[in-house]
């Protein structure tokens, strides 16, 4: 009983974390008996395998069936974390994916050698499937972009703040408003969630560059196929964004003082 509990759970948990890891779990079991020696040094060896093989070979070629392609690194493009592209996390419907090439190809005429890089974006199969912690990222019409930093002496670089891309924030000035405050003041203690998904903190020293991140978003939002971006309203303030594409995206969600979200029609 014990048993078909940890393997129940292991299989929601799996399925909930990369979508088709309750799948490979399952199969392993199916494969490596108890009866056999080493059976849990052998599951994890079969698991591991065969989750590598599913989620690098086999997945890409049949997510488009679906109607999503994986998301392919280049020197416009790229994926902040491995374990993006580990936990499936790097699928896009095609308008999506082109609109992200369009993008980086025009943002690197204004900052060569500078990638767009994305944090989460979509699951690979079937849309109305959950991306947790997201609450919208389920048809493949969605993704997060890093914010541009620079270093200590003023040059753009591709490193982000912490281990995942996410809760290093741009916090308001006293002078600004405090959309953060409010929303937790009004019971939406999620609000600030995200600064417990960062997996460490790395490149403290990176600073926020106003006038490529302004650059990026204004690029993003001039794009047609792009019908709405999320960044918290006083950045939209304090960046001189006048695009009504810019939208507050409600306190039941998370703060996105720390990346750029934008989905297409």
């Amino acid at each position: 009983m014990k048993n078909n509990f940890f393997h129940f759970l292991a299989i929601i948990s799996l399925t909930i974390l990369t979508q088709i890891g309750g799948i490979v779990y399952l199969v392993t079991l199916l494969l490596v008996r108890r009866n056999k020696t080493h059976f849990r040094l052998k599951r994890l060896i079969v698991f591991a395998v065969l989750y590598v093989g599913f989620t690098f070979l086999l997945i890409p070629n049949m997510s488009p069936y679906f109607g999503r392609i994986k998301i392919t690194d280049t020197k416009r493009i790229g994926a902040h974390s491995f374990f993006t592209k580990l936990l499936n996390r790097n699928y896009v419907k095609k308008e999506m994916y082109q609109t992200i090439a369009d993008i980086s190809e025009q943002f690197q005429k204004e900052y060569p050698g500078i990638k767009v890089i994305y944090l989460d974006a979509n699951f690979p199969f079937f849309d109305g499937f959950p991306l947790l912690p997201h609450l919208s990222h389920n048809d493949g019409k969605k993704i997060d972009l890093a914010f541009i930093y620079k270093d200590t002496n003023g040059t753009l670089t591709n490193l982000k703040k912490t281990r995942s891309g996410y809760g290093a924030f741009v916090n308001p000035s006293n002078k600004e408003f405090n959309q953060n405050r409010a929303c937790k003041d009004l019971g939406y203690w999620q609000y600030d969630f995200s600064k417990r998904l960062t997996f460490g903190k790395i490149n403290d020293y990176l600073k926020f560059s106003h006038q490529a991140n302004y650059t990026l978003v204004k690029i993003i939002t001039n794009h047609p196929t792009v019908e709405k971006v999320f960044i918290e309203p006083y950045l939209k303030d304090r960046l001189k964004l006048n695009s009504s594409k810019i939208r507050f995206q409600g306190c039941r969600s998370v703060r996105h003082d720390d990346h750029i979200h934008l989905q297409i029609k």
